[in-house]
């Protein structure tokens, strides 16, 4: 079985919305189902169609966030020693060589990618090219544009 990896912070998010669509989620559309099949035939019923929707898509939520729990390997890097190395979980902080700008991506789950918030997934284009460099390092990126040349100014262990 493929292990996925996941921060702890991924895996938290994921636990918090699993029990969200079991607690309060999955009551709610019980309770519309059971409105809705009150008002008489369900054929025409357009409200107790949009319930039962609702719950076959709640259901498979559930079932996808559960499945990924469970091949999950989460890591936790800052439990890992501080070796300048980019690694999955580190943060790492770069330079554009031909502009001078810098990013800060950390290095996520799939799952977990968010480019707005600086995280990048694991399988990125970019995190593939960072994972196992080490500050100081320049590293080419290849892009849809071409290539563009980075320098590892930092990595975090946060």
């Amino acid at each position: 079985m493929n292990r996925i990896p996941m921060t702890v912070q991924g895996e938290k998010a994921l636990r918090e919305e699993v029990q969200k669509l079991k607690t309060e989620e999955r009551p709610r559309v019980i309770e519309a189902i059971a409105e809705a099949r009150a008002h008489g035939d369900l054929k025409e019923n357009a409200e107790y169609h949009a319930a039962r929707e609702q719950q076959s898509f709640i259901e498979g939520r559930i079932l996808e966030i559960e499945s990924k729990l469970s091949q999950s390997q989460v890591i936790d890097v800052t439990k890992i020693d501080s070796t300048g190395k980019v690694i999955f979980g580190t943060t790492v902080n770069l330079i554009n060589v031909d502009t001078d700008e810098t990013l800060c991506y950390q290095i996520v789950g799939d799952d977990e990618a968010d480019i707005k918030n600086g995280k990048i997934s694991i399988s990125s284009p970019i995190a593939r090219a960072l994972i196992g460099k080490e500050e100081g390092e320049i590293v080419a990126v290849q892009i849809p544009s071409g290539t563009v040349e980075y320098e590892i100014d930092e990595v975090l262990h946060v």
